[in-house]
């Protein structure tokens, strides 16, 4: 860990880029009354839930009633083909990032893993953008606080059902993250951290803000820096796609916007976007049918996904642009179960990409270029399931439909990891 002077520089450039990009040219929406607070993270109802579970055993508790079919994900997904060959993720590391964290993370993780036949976890937590809060001190917002917990046991729990031998991160900050700005230069301090010190091979990003949240569309560019950095060391980077479907949260209060809109980080090249579809299955756990999108109209929310205002259509994306009918970079890419948001399918496919990691034996780095060009058009040949079924339409706003093959709502579809492993590899090759 870095002495205190170093953490001290950090948050310096961290305001100094935060107050840079307030000052940015402008180039996109108005900038709001700033008067008013910006609205609150927008957690799932399972990452909720954890507001006031105070124990471990109360949240464990939460994480049995919500992640209910967790369990049975690693089947679903026929990780267990590649554990049962020996890749169970051993030797990798995966991290998420989030505001807060959990100080009991590691007590919940291992009481859940013994509960259900899992191996107990390998888990660190750092705080490389200063001192972590505790979510009772003086000036923090105790249900923001406890939610983020929350978040942090989900992300961890569905890592490790994927992938049990993988080391995993918690790189938590002490600034919520919001709508807007607020709190992101700290994370994107902590993804620079893990890249100098080498110490994840995948990260994890639960979370996100509206595009037209920010001062100016320009100002979101200068978040990429670190997003970069990573990439080019070889770290491959996922994020949710969010869960308003086709709008997002404004930066006041808790409407969304009336028009579609795009989340960011997912809506950056920089990242693989995972939308939510789900399972329908019946009393033993087999489907019943193949897996659809996240609606509304069976969940209370939609699966994220659209069309970036800030970044254009990206190579990679050529061979899909038919199917966008854009010139902007079109999210998501890929998705998985996502019932509780997309904050689920998001550290369910980091946990996949950790198993890649190790029967890599190696980093993958971006591996987009690789999803486009070579495994979407090869579809179930490289493990690609489609998903033709569901659409995000969402508060008035009109979405997006799935289709056959590539699609705006669900990307390329789902996966059966035991194929896309190792085709991924190949394709990186």
């Amino acid at each position: 860990m870095r002495n205190r002077l170093a953490v001290a520089t950090t948050l310096l450039a961290s305001t100094a880029l935060a107050c840079a990009a307030l000052a940015a040219p402008a180039g996109a929406s108005p900038v709001p009354n700033t008067a008013h607070q910006p609205a609150k993270h927008h957690f799932s109802a399972a990452a909720e839930s954890f507001v006031g579970a105070n124990t471990v055993q109360e949240r464990v508790a939460k994480l049995d009633a919500a992640m209910a079919t967790l369990p049975t994900e690693s089947k679903l997904y026929n990780a267990t083909t590649l554990w049962n060959a020996g890749i169970t993720g051993a030797g990798t590391s995966v991290a998420t990032l989030v505001s807060f964290g959990d100080d009991k993370a590691k007590a919940v993780l291992d009481a859940y893993s013994t509960a259900h036949g899992l191996p107990p976890a390998d888990l660190s937590v750092i705080s490389p953008s200063g001192s972590v809060p505790a979510c009772t001190d003086p000036g923090v917002d105790t249900a923001t606080c406890q939610s983020w917990g929350g978040e942090t046991d989900l992300d961890i729990t569905m890592m490790h059902a994927m992938a049990p031998n993988a080391k995993i991160i918690i790189a938590a900050t002490p600034v919520a993250e919001t709508q807007g700005f607020t709190g992101l230069p700290e994370m994107m301090n902590a993804v620079d951290y893990m890249t100098q010190h080498k110490l994840a091979d995948v990260i994890s990003m639960s979370f996100g803000t509206t595009e037209e949240n920010f001062p100016t569309f320009d100002s979101i560019k200068t978040l990429d820096p670190a997003l970069k950095r990573a990439s080019k060391a070889g770290v491959t980077l996922v994020a949710s796609s969010g869960d308003d479907g086709p709008t997002g949260g404004e930066l006041y209060g808790s409407a969304t916007y009336p028009y579609r809109v795009a989340s960011w980080p997912a809506s950056d090249p920089l990242v693989t976007s995972l939308g939510a579809t789900q399972f329908h299955l019946d009393s033993t756990g087999a489907r019943t049918k193949p897996d659809d999108v996240v609606n509304v109209r069976d969940n209370g929310f939609g699966s994220g996904a659209g069309l970036s205002k800030v970044y254009d259509r990206p190579s990679w994306q050529n061979g899909v642009k038919k199917a966008t009918g854009s010139t902007m970079r079109s999210f998501p890419d890929i998705s998985m179960e996502g019932i509780h948001g997309t904050s689920q399918s998001s550290p369910l496919f980091a946990g996949v990409l950790a198993l890649a990691v190790q029967a890599n034996h190696g980093r993958l780095g971006q591996i987009n270029p690789a999803l486009y060009n070579t495994l979407g058009p090869k579809g179930t040949k490289a493990g690609i399931i489609d998903v033709t079924t569901g659409d995000n339409s969402q508060s008035g706003v009109t979405g997006f439909t799935a289709a056959k093959g590539f699609d705006t709502v669900s990307g390329w579809g789902t996966i059966d990891a035991s194929v896309f492993v190792p085709a991924l590899i190949k394709a990186l090759k």
